[in-house]
């Protein structure tokens, strides 16, 4: 999870990024098969395979049950070779497994990066820029026990354990949308902006990053995020989430990663069965407590 927008972040704004309890585990098995190199399984929260592939000792693929995956598995395979120098991989039995359903993303895909990356011995931020591109958070998050400080400078990850349990965690949630926005358009009005105007937005957004987690009050906090989703909307030239679908909603809503994925942070004096009400009747029921969704750590 994380609090900034990613396109800033990757411009270089400080970021609270938050991993979550749910995962994707990984098996690789070596294997003797001189007709199947590479047999590659996905599986969901339920057990249920949706992806199945044969490729190559190179990366391509032979056969699979979904083209556009094998497609993007081939991408990270030769992307490998390439920063590995090595021409062929071993034969191997490769087996993902979600703790999560498929559509609520939360890092799916740099679970992926960070898991081959240590498979095959090579740099995961490397192979995140050869493959999938982006500011690099979720890489650092796959890795963390605890939720991050994080900032890009000079174009090279740098974070910190910040272990972000606040007072107020309790009256904290995050609310499951089921969609992600399409914010292409609004990204490219902030590249066409004037970068000096830029500049200034990523030292606000730095600043709202170190008053947040400084926060020792939920007024505190919801102040914060209430700036930082008023700026990102002026950014990007997009409206705010709360706006679109919580206009009646008591406390805040703030929007998440890439604003307008998958789940938004809403703040909460009700408790949690009020809470998961509201958002239910409006067709959002999937609800969970900070502590229930976050590795937080201790403070």
């Amino acid at each position: 999870m994380l609090l900034t927008a990613e396109y800033f972040v990757l411009d270089g704004a400080l970021a609270l990024a938050l991993p979550t309890k749910f995962g994707q585990n990984f098996v690789f098995q070596q294997t003797e098969s001189h007709t199947a190199p590479i047999h590659w399984q996905s599986f969901d929260h339920a057990g249920q395979c949706w992806f199945e592939g044969i490729f190559k000792q190179d990366g391509t693929c032979l056969q699979a049950s979904d083209a556009p995956t094998a497609e993007r598995l081939t991408q990270i395979f030769q992307a490998i070779h390439q920063l590995t120098g090595q021409p062929f991989f071993a034969p191997v039995h490769i087996e993902a497994r979600l703790e999560f359903p498929r559509y609520w993303g939360l890092g799916s895909s740099s679970t992926l990066i960070a898991a081959l990356a240590q498979w095959a011995g090579v740099d995961a931020f490397q192979l995140l820029q050869a493959t999938f591109g982006g500011s690099g958070y979720d890489i650092a998050c796959a890795f963390a026990d605890a939720p991050i400080l994080y900032q890009r400078r000079d174009g090279q990850p740098n974070w910190v354990t910040f272990p972000f349990a606040p007072p107020f965690h309790r009256e904290l949630y995050f609310v499951g949308l089921g969609a992600k926005q399409n914010s292409r358009e609004g990204i490219a009005r902030y590249r066409a902006r004037n970068s000096a105007a830029n500049i200034d937005a990523l030292r606000a957004f730095s600043t709202l990053t170190a008053d947040v987690v400084c926060a020792t009050t939920l007024e505190d906090f919801e102040r914060c995020i209430h700036e930082h989703e008023q700026l990102v909307s002026k950014m990007l030239d997009l409206p705010v989430v709360a706006t679109r679908y919580f206009s009646d909603y008591w406390g805040t809503v703030k929007s998440l990663g890439a604003w307008g994925g998958d789940f938004v942070l809403a703040t909460s004096r009700a408790g949690f069965d009020e809470t998961a009400q509201y958002f239910a009747q409006r067709g959002y029921p999937e609800v969970f407590r900070y502590g229930d969704m976050v590795i937080w750590g201790e403070r």
